[in-house]
Protein backbone atom coordinates (compact mmCIF):
# COMPACT_ATOMS: atom_id res chain seq x y z
CA UNK A 1 0.00 0.00 0.00
CA UNK A 2 3.00 2.05 0.95
CA UNK A 3 4.44 1.78 -2.53
CA UNK A 4 0.80 2.76 -4.38
CA UNK A 5 0.88 5.99 -2.31
CA UNK A 6 4.77 6.97 -3.93
CA UNK A 7 2.76 6.12 -7.59
CA UNK A 8 0.17 8.52 -6.51
CA UNK A 9 2.43 11.60 -6.05
CA UNK A 10 4.63 11.04 -8.54
CA UNK A 11 2.58 11.00 -11.36
CA UNK A 12 1.57 14.28 -10.69
CA UNK A 13 5.32 15.22 -10.35
CA UNK A 14 5.40 14.05 -13.73
CA UNK A 15 3.04 16.11 -15.52
CA UNK A 16 4.21 19.16 -13.62
CA UNK A 17 7.58 18.80 -14.94
CA UNK A 18 6.34 18.11 -18.82
CA UNK A 19 4.58 21.33 -18.77
CA UNK A 20 7.80 23.49 -17.48
CA UNK A 21 9.70 21.71 -20.28
CA UNK A 22 6.89 22.82 -22.55
CA UNK A 23 7.28 26.50 -21.39
CA UNK A 24 11.26 26.49 -21.23
CA UNK A 25 10.75 25.33 -24.91
CA UNK A 26 8.11 27.58 -25.91
CA UNK A 27 10.23 30.26 -24.51
CA UNK A 28 13.43 29.71 -26.57
CA UNK A 29 11.36 29.03 -29.57
CA UNK A 30 9.83 32.68 -29.10
CA UNK A 31 13.27 34.21 -28.58
CA UNK A 32 14.59 32.48 -31.55
CA UNK A 33 11.69 33.81 -33.86
CA UNK A 34 12.04 37.10 -32.36
CA UNK A 35 15.58 37.69 -33.79
CA UNK A 36 13.69 37.62 -37.34
CA UNK A 37 12.31 40.57 -39.18
CA UNK A 38 8.67 41.02 -39.73
CA UNK A 39 9.05 41.01 -43.19
CA UNK A 40 9.85 37.59 -43.52
CA UNK A 41 6.40 36.45 -41.49
CA UNK A 42 4.71 38.91 -43.80
CA UNK A 43 6.88 37.42 -46.87
CA UNK A 44 5.36 33.91 -45.84
CA UNK A 45 1.71 35.38 -45.48
CA UNK A 46 2.04 36.51 -48.84
CA UNK A 47 3.40 33.26 -50.00
CA UNK A 48 0.57 31.38 -48.57
CA UNK A 49 -2.07 33.35 -50.19
CA UNK A 50 -0.53 32.62 -53.29
CA UNK A 51 0.20 36.65 -53.56
CA UNK A 52 3.57 36.68 -55.27
CA UNK A 53 4.32 40.20 -56.02
CA UNK A 54 3.78 41.44 -52.16
CA UNK A 55 5.66 38.01 -51.08
CA UNK A 56 8.93 39.33 -53.20
CA UNK A 57 8.61 42.98 -51.67
CA UNK A 58 8.93 41.93 -47.98
CA UNK A 59 11.71 38.97 -48.80
CA UNK A 60 13.85 41.69 -50.80
CA UNK A 61 13.64 44.04 -47.75
CA UNK A 62 14.62 41.00 -45.76
CA UNK A 63 17.60 40.15 -47.51
CA UNK A 64 18.75 43.91 -47.52
CA UNK A 65 18.59 43.78 -43.87
CA UNK A 66 20.46 40.00 -44.05
CA UNK A 67 22.52 39.86 -47.19
CA UNK A 68 24.07 36.43 -45.98
CA UNK A 69 20.75 34.22 -45.51
CA UNK A 70 21.09 31.95 -48.69
CA UNK A 71 18.03 30.14 -48.15
CA UNK A 72 16.04 33.53 -48.61
CA UNK A 73 17.84 33.95 -52.08
CA UNK A 74 16.74 30.93 -53.47
CA UNK A 75 13.44 31.66 -52.64
CA UNK A 76 13.65 34.75 -53.91
CA UNK A 77 15.63 33.63 -57.53
CA UNK A 78 12.62 30.39 -57.55
CA UNK A 79 9.85 32.89 -57.48
CA UNK A 80 11.35 35.23 -59.82
CA UNK A 81 11.40 32.37 -62.47
CA UNK A 82 8.09 31.46 -61.76
CA UNK A 83 6.95 34.79 -62.69
CA UNK A 84 8.62 34.98 -65.99
CA UNK A 85 11.38 37.09 -64.71
CA UNK A 86 14.77 35.34 -65.45
CA UNK A 87 16.91 38.19 -65.83
CA UNK A 88 16.01 39.24 -62.09
CA UNK A 89 16.32 35.18 -61.01
CA UNK A 90 19.55 34.80 -62.89
CA UNK A 91 21.33 38.00 -61.40
CA UNK A 92 19.97 36.73 -57.42
CA UNK A 93 21.65 33.14 -58.28
CA UNK A 94 24.89 34.42 -60.06
CA UNK A 95 25.49 37.37 -56.94
CA UNK A 96 25.14 33.73 -54.73
CA UNK A 97 28.01 32.31 -57.04
CA UNK A 98 30.02 35.20 -56.46
CA UNK A 99 30.61 34.71 -52.95
CA UNK A 100 33.44 33.07 -51.83
CA UNK A 101 32.49 31.62 -48.52
CA UNK A 102 29.50 29.79 -50.33
CA UNK A 103 29.79 26.12 -48.75
CA UNK A 104 29.97 23.35 -51.72
CA UNK A 105 26.63 22.11 -51.23
CA UNK A 106 25.31 25.25 -51.97
CA UNK A 107 27.36 26.57 -54.42
CA UNK A 108 26.12 23.05 -56.65
CA UNK A 109 22.15 24.27 -55.34
CA UNK A 110 22.97 28.08 -57.29
CA UNK A 111 24.69 26.17 -60.08
CA UNK A 112 21.50 24.22 -60.62
CA UNK A 113 19.24 26.99 -60.52
CA UNK A 114 21.13 29.45 -62.59
CA UNK A 115 20.62 26.52 -65.13
CA UNK A 116 16.96 26.58 -64.72
CA UNK A 117 16.84 30.27 -65.36
CA UNK A 118 18.66 30.41 -68.24
CA UNK A 119 16.63 26.80 -69.69
CA UNK A 120 13.37 29.20 -69.16
CA UNK A 121 14.85 32.09 -70.88
CA UNK A 122 15.68 30.17 -73.64
CA UNK A 123 19.30 30.13 -73.03
CA UNK A 124 20.49 26.66 -73.89
CA UNK A 125 24.23 26.89 -74.50
CA UNK A 126 24.27 29.08 -70.92
CA UNK A 127 22.21 25.97 -69.53
CA UNK A 128 23.85 23.57 -70.58
CA UNK A 129 27.35 25.09 -69.78
CA UNK A 130 25.95 25.60 -65.94
CA UNK A 131 23.83 22.07 -66.03
CA UNK A 132 27.63 20.68 -67.28
CA UNK A 133 29.31 20.85 -64.09
CA UNK A 134 27.24 19.46 -61.67
CA UNK A 135 29.19 15.89 -62.71
CA UNK A 136 28.29 14.70 -59.09
CA UNK A 137 26.59 15.47 -55.93
CA UNK A 138 23.25 15.45 -54.71
CA UNK A 139 21.80 18.12 -58.18
CA UNK A 140 23.58 15.97 -60.60
CA UNK A 141 20.88 13.56 -61.46
CA UNK A 142 18.03 16.48 -61.83
CA UNK A 143 21.11 18.17 -63.90
CA UNK A 144 21.24 15.57 -66.36
CA UNK A 145 17.47 15.53 -66.56
CA UNK A 146 17.56 19.04 -67.36
CA UNK A 147 19.89 18.55 -69.98
CA UNK A 148 18.29 15.97 -71.74
CA UNK A 149 15.44 18.27 -72.08
CA UNK A 150 18.16 20.51 -73.95
CA UNK A 151 19.61 17.66 -75.88
CA UNK A 152 15.48 17.07 -77.01
CA UNK A 153 14.83 20.82 -77.70
CA UNK A 154 18.03 20.98 -80.50
CA UNK A 155 17.51 17.65 -81.47
CA UNK A 156 20.71 16.34 -80.74
CA UNK A 157 19.67 12.68 -80.88
CA UNK A 158 23.04 10.74 -80.43
CA UNK A 159 23.82 13.01 -77.48
CA UNK A 160 20.19 12.42 -75.92
CA UNK A 161 20.55 8.73 -76.58
CA UNK A 162 23.45 8.66 -74.87
CA UNK A 163 22.81 10.46 -71.53
CA UNK A 164 19.38 8.81 -71.40
CA UNK A 165 21.32 5.46 -71.20
CA UNK A 166 23.46 6.47 -68.53
CA UNK A 167 20.27 7.94 -66.85
CA UNK A 168 19.02 4.23 -67.36
CA UNK A 169 21.89 2.73 -65.86
CA UNK A 170 22.25 4.95 -62.17
CA UNK A 171 18.77 5.86 -62.09
CA UNK A 172 15.57 4.04 -61.19
CA UNK A 173 13.64 5.73 -64.41
CA UNK A 174 13.26 3.81 -67.19
CA UNK A 175 14.13 5.79 -70.53
CA UNK A 176 13.67 2.74 -72.79
CA UNK A 177 10.34 4.76 -74.14
CA UNK A 178 12.90 7.78 -74.88
CA UNK A 179 15.39 6.15 -76.42
CA UNK A 180 13.59 4.60 -79.07
CA UNK A 181 11.97 7.42 -80.07
CA UNK A 182 15.02 9.50 -80.11
CA UNK A 183 15.96 6.33 -82.97
CA UNK A 184 12.61 7.52 -84.37
CA UNK A 185 13.67 10.77 -84.99
CA UNK A 186 16.69 9.99 -86.85
CA UNK A 187 14.79 8.05 -89.26
CA UNK A 188 12.47 10.72 -89.84
CA UNK A 189 14.84 12.68 -90.81
CA UNK A 190 16.74 10.07 -92.87
CA UNK A 191 13.84 9.24 -94.52
CA UNK A 192 13.24 12.98 -95.15
CA UNK A 193 15.81 12.68 -97.37
CA UNK A 194 16.08 9.41 -98.97
CA UNK A 195 18.58 7.89 -96.62
CA UNK A 196 16.79 4.86 -96.34
CA UNK A 197 19.35 2.44 -95.29
CA UNK A 198 20.72 4.87 -92.71
CA UNK A 199 16.85 5.05 -91.59
CA UNK A 200 16.54 1.12 -91.25
CA UNK A 201 19.55 1.15 -89.05
CA UNK A 202 18.03 3.75 -86.76
CA UNK A 203 14.70 1.78 -86.57
CA UNK A 204 16.49 -1.36 -85.37
CA UNK A 205 17.37 0.52 -82.45
CA UNK A 206 14.52 1.77 -81.83
CA UNK A 207 12.82 -1.60 -81.31
CA UNK A 208 15.72 -3.18 -79.43
CA UNK A 209 15.55 -0.14 -76.77
CA UNK A 210 11.17 -0.42 -76.82
CA UNK A 211 9.92 -3.56 -79.09
CA UNK A 212 6.51 -2.44 -78.42
CA UNK A 213 7.64 0.96 -79.68
CA UNK A 214 4.27 1.67 -82.33
CA UNK A 215 5.86 4.66 -83.99
CA UNK A 216 9.27 2.24 -84.98
CA UNK A 217 6.88 -0.26 -86.74
CA UNK A 218 4.76 2.80 -89.02
CA UNK A 219 8.66 4.02 -89.91
CA UNK A 220 9.37 0.45 -90.65
CA UNK A 221 6.60 0.94 -93.14
CA UNK A 222 7.17 4.14 -94.67
CA UNK A 223 11.16 2.80 -95.24
CA UNK A 224 9.62 -0.22 -97.42
CA UNK A 225 7.44 1.85 -99.31
CA UNK A 226 9.85 4.54 -100.02
CA UNK A 227 12.07 1.64 -101.57
CA UNK A 228 9.05 0.92 -104.08
CA UNK A 229 7.70 -1.93 -102.03
CA UNK A 230 4.03 -1.29 -101.14
CA UNK A 231 3.67 -4.92 -100.46
CA UNK A 232 6.13 -5.28 -98.09
CA UNK A 233 4.77 -2.02 -95.97
CA UNK A 234 1.40 -3.11 -95.76
CA UNK A 235 2.84 -6.19 -94.26
CA UNK A 236 5.02 -3.75 -91.55
CA UNK A 237 1.97 -1.85 -91.13
CA UNK A 238 -0.52 -4.26 -89.97
CA UNK A 239 1.44 -5.23 -87.44
CA UNK A 240 0.46 -2.13 -85.39
CA UNK A 241 -3.04 -4.12 -84.64
CA UNK A 242 -1.29 -6.24 -82.33
CA UNK A 243 1.04 -4.01 -81.03
CA UNK A 244 -1.27 -1.49 -80.10
CA UNK A 245 -5.13 -1.29 -81.89
CA UNK A 246 -6.12 2.24 -81.08
CA UNK A 247 -2.78 3.56 -83.35
CA UNK A 248 -4.62 1.75 -86.57
CA UNK A 249 -5.53 5.81 -87.37
CA UNK A 250 -1.97 6.79 -88.07
CA UNK A 251 -1.70 3.58 -90.53
CA UNK A 252 -5.04 3.89 -92.46
CA UNK A 253 -4.23 6.83 -95.06
CA UNK A 254 -1.34 4.90 -96.17
CA UNK A 255 -2.90 1.41 -95.70
CA UNK A 256 -5.41 3.03 -98.60
CA UNK A 257 -2.14 4.75 -100.58
CA UNK A 258 -0.36 1.21 -100.87
CA UNK A 259 -3.00 -0.71 -102.02
CA UNK A 260 -3.86 1.26 -104.63
CA UNK A 261 -0.60 1.64 -105.87
CA UNK A 262 -1.58 -2.09 -106.02
CA UNK A 263 -4.70 -1.78 -107.75
CA UNK A 264 -6.47 -3.13 -103.83
CA UNK A 265 -8.73 -0.64 -103.74
CA UNK A 266 -11.64 -2.86 -102.55
CA UNK A 267 -9.27 -5.24 -100.17
CA UNK A 268 -7.93 -2.03 -98.47
CA UNK A 269 -11.78 -1.20 -98.20
CA UNK A 270 -13.00 -4.38 -96.65
CA UNK A 271 -9.79 -4.15 -94.28
CA UNK A 272 -10.34 -0.53 -93.17
CA UNK A 273 -14.28 -1.80 -92.45
CA UNK A 274 -12.64 -4.72 -90.20
CA UNK A 275 -10.55 -2.24 -88.54
CA UNK A 276 -13.44 -0.12 -87.35
CA UNK A 277 -15.89 -2.97 -86.32
CA UNK A 278 -12.91 -4.01 -84.03
CA UNK A 279 -11.37 -0.58 -82.91
CA UNK A 280 -13.10 2.58 -84.23
CA UNK A 281 -12.50 5.86 -82.94
CA UNK A 282 -13.18 9.63 -84.56
CA UNK A 283 -9.60 9.37 -86.25
CA UNK A 284 -10.01 6.25 -88.32
CA UNK A 285 -13.82 7.34 -89.21
CA UNK A 286 -12.54 10.59 -90.50
CA UNK A 287 -9.42 8.79 -92.76
CA UNK A 288 -12.03 5.51 -93.62
CA UNK A 289 -15.40 6.97 -94.39
CA UNK A 290 -14.86 9.04 -97.60
CA UNK A 291 -12.64 6.32 -99.15
CA UNK A 292 -15.42 3.23 -98.33
CA UNK A 293 -18.09 4.90 -99.52
CA UNK A 294 -16.11 5.83 -102.96
CA UNK A 295 -15.33 1.88 -103.51
CA UNK A 296 -18.32 0.12 -101.86
CA UNK A 297 -21.32 2.89 -102.52
CA UNK A 298 -23.52 4.76 -100.57
CA UNK A 299 -25.62 1.60 -99.06
CA UNK A 300 -22.85 0.30 -97.37
CA UNK A 301 -20.97 3.38 -95.47
CA UNK A 302 -24.68 4.42 -94.49
CA UNK A 303 -25.38 1.02 -92.57
CA UNK A 304 -21.65 1.58 -91.17
CA UNK A 305 -22.14 4.82 -89.90
CA UNK A 306 -26.05 3.87 -88.45
CA UNK A 307 -24.09 1.06 -86.67
CA UNK A 308 -21.07 3.07 -85.67
CA UNK A 309 -23.42 6.10 -84.57
CA UNK A 310 -25.37 3.55 -82.30
CA UNK A 311 -22.17 2.03 -81.18
CA UNK A 312 -20.70 4.83 -79.96
CA UNK A 313 -22.69 8.29 -80.62
CA UNK A 314 -20.23 10.94 -81.02
CA UNK A 315 -20.05 14.31 -82.89
CA UNK A 316 -18.02 13.06 -85.60
CA UNK A 317 -19.90 9.79 -86.35
CA UNK A 318 -23.47 12.22 -86.29
CA UNK A 319 -21.42 13.89 -88.67
CA UNK A 320 -20.43 11.33 -91.64
CA UNK A 321 -23.81 9.99 -90.36
CA UNK A 322 -25.34 13.29 -91.89
CA UNK A 323 -23.09 13.27 -94.61
CA UNK A 324 -24.13 9.88 -95.85
CA UNK A 325 -28.22 10.76 -95.34
CA UNK A 326 -28.11 13.96 -97.27
CA UNK A 327 -26.65 12.07 -100.40
CA UNK A 328 -29.50 9.66 -100.45
CA UNK A 329 -32.02 12.15 -99.01
CA UNK A 330 -34.47 13.59 -101.61
CA UNK A 331 -34.48 17.21 -102.55
CA UNK A 332 -36.70 18.73 -99.44
CA UNK A 333 -34.59 16.97 -96.99
CA UNK A 334 -31.49 17.19 -98.21
CA UNK A 335 -31.59 20.96 -98.26
CA UNK A 336 -32.31 20.57 -94.26
CA UNK A 337 -29.51 17.58 -93.62
CA UNK A 338 -27.22 19.80 -95.28
CA UNK A 339 -27.64 23.09 -93.27
CA UNK A 340 -27.53 20.52 -90.49
CA UNK A 341 -23.79 19.32 -91.40
CA UNK A 342 -22.94 22.39 -92.65
CA UNK A 343 -23.10 23.72 -88.48
CA UNK A 344 -21.98 20.74 -87.29
CA UNK A 345 -18.83 20.46 -89.39
CA UNK A 346 -17.76 24.15 -88.39
CA UNK A 347 -18.33 23.15 -84.88
CA UNK A 348 -15.88 19.91 -84.92
CA UNK A 349 -13.36 22.05 -86.87
CA UNK A 350 -11.92 23.87 -83.94
CA UNK A 351 -13.11 21.03 -81.43
CA UNK A 352 -9.55 19.36 -79.93
CA UNK A 353 -9.26 15.76 -80.97
CA UNK A 354 -6.52 14.61 -78.52
CA UNK A 355 -6.08 14.92 -74.54
CA UNK A 356 -2.51 14.62 -73.27
CA UNK A 357 -2.76 11.78 -70.45
CA UNK A 358 0.32 13.35 -68.67
CA UNK A 359 -0.63 17.27 -68.47
CA UNK A 360 -4.26 17.35 -69.86
CA UNK A 361 -2.40 19.49 -72.96
CA UNK A 362 -5.63 19.50 -75.98
CA UNK A 363 -4.42 19.65 -79.65
CA UNK A 364 -6.38 19.16 -82.60
CA UNK A 365 -3.06 17.49 -84.08
CA UNK A 366 -1.24 14.27 -83.23
CA UNK A 367 1.71 14.60 -81.40
CA UNK A 368 4.27 11.62 -80.38
CA UNK A 369 5.64 14.42 -77.80
CA UNK A 370 3.03 16.61 -76.13
CA UNK A 371 4.12 20.02 -76.55
CA UNK A 372 2.85 20.56 -72.92
CA UNK A 373 4.61 18.84 -71.00
CA UNK A 374 7.15 16.75 -73.55
CA UNK A 375 6.11 13.39 -72.80
CA UNK A 376 6.65 10.94 -74.64
CA UNK A 377 2.94 8.85 -76.87
CA UNK A 378 0.54 10.62 -74.73
CA UNK A 379 -1.88 11.67 -77.37
CA UNK A 380 -2.35 7.53 -78.75
CA UNK A 381 -6.13 7.72 -79.49
CA UNK A 382 -8.44 5.38 -77.96
CA UNK A 383 -10.75 2.61 -79.03
CA UNK A 384 -14.48 3.56 -79.03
Amino acid sequence: MELDFWWLLAIPAIFGLGWISARLDLKHLLAENSALPRSYFRGLNFLLREQHDQAIDAFIEVAKLDPETTELHFALGNLFRRRGETGRAIRVHQNLLSRADLPLAERDHALYELGQDFLKAGFLDRAEEALTRLESGTYAADAQRSLLTIYTIEKDWPRAIDLARQLSRHNAADYHKDIAHFYCEQAEEALQHQRVPEARAALKHALAANLANVRATLLLGDAAFADGEPSAAINIWTRIEQQNPACLPLIAQRLIHAHQKLGRGAQAARLLISYIDRCASDELIDVAFPFIAEQCGADIIHTLARAQMQKSPTLVSMAHLLNVQRTIADAPMRSELDAMHAMLAAHLKNVPRYTCCECGFRARLFYWQCPGCNGWETYLPHCA
